[in-house]
């Protein structure tokens, strides 16, 4: 997934921010509300996590205004506010969670994945794919029956076929998935994923439309 990360606090943005990362999405940070409404209007995000309290205003409004122009991106609110006058205000608004600080990264990664899993139709963790079982909450693949180790991004490119099964998708929008938009990718670096997900999930999990891009191949 790729995730916008709307924090101030530096020391916890870069925690969260390299939590995200070692989970296998992309996250791209910014620290007011400006440069998330920049960033907004020039990438599509499958999640937001949002700070209430930034220097150039709140959070609140920032959800509102999404939401006013009919964004269904799901926004976890993060926030120091534990009030339950504060907690309805932000659902109200359109928030999908609220995390209150100081929390567990590995809370906020479950999280992550309970929302995404909603949004994507697929409340529940457990899919099967073929000879493919695949807990989505515990991000683990097993292949009849025997586990198969997947590295970050491997897994995140993984995730993205399955959100979207019989879609096909461009290199481009893998690469959006996966990378932030300011990091550097090499122009292989999708074939390379592919080709490795290929070897430990069996040559069929993915199929190449040649010139245009790849799909989750049929179980």
């Amino acid at each position: 997934m790729r995730i916008l990360l709307i924090e101030d606090d530096t020391v916890l943005g870069a925690a969260v921010r390299d939590q995200i990362m070692a989970d296998g999405h992309s996250v791209d940070w910014v620290t007011r509300l400006d440069a998330a409404s920049d960033a907004t209007k020039g990438a599509v995000y499958d999640l937001i996590l949002l700070d209430l309290m930034l220097p150039d205003g709140r959070g609140i409004t920032f959800l509102k205004t999404l939401r006013s122009h009919g964004s269904v991106t799901p926004v976890i609110v993060l926030t120091a506010l534990d009030q339950v006058s504060d907690r309805i205000e932000g659902l109200n608004a359109g928030a999908d969670d609220y995390l209150v600080k100081p929390f567990d990264l590995a809370e906020l990664s479950a999280r992550i994945g309970s929302v995404a899993r909603r949004y994507s139709g697929n409340p529940n963790p457990i899919v099967v794919h073929g000879p493919l079982e695949i807990d989505l909450a515990a991000r683990s693949v097993h292949r009849e029956g025997k586990p198969v180790p997947l590295t970050a991004r491997e897994w995140a490119l993984f995730e993205a076929f399955l959100a979207r099964p019989g879609q096909l998708l461009s290199k481009a929008q893998l690469e959006e998935k996966i990378y932030a938009f300011d990091a550097d990718v090499e122009s292989n670096t999708i074939e390379v994923h592919v080709s490795r997900l290929r070897k430990k999930l069996g040559p069929q999990v993915i199929d190449t439309e040649r010139g245009l891009g790849y799909r989750l191949g049929r179980p």
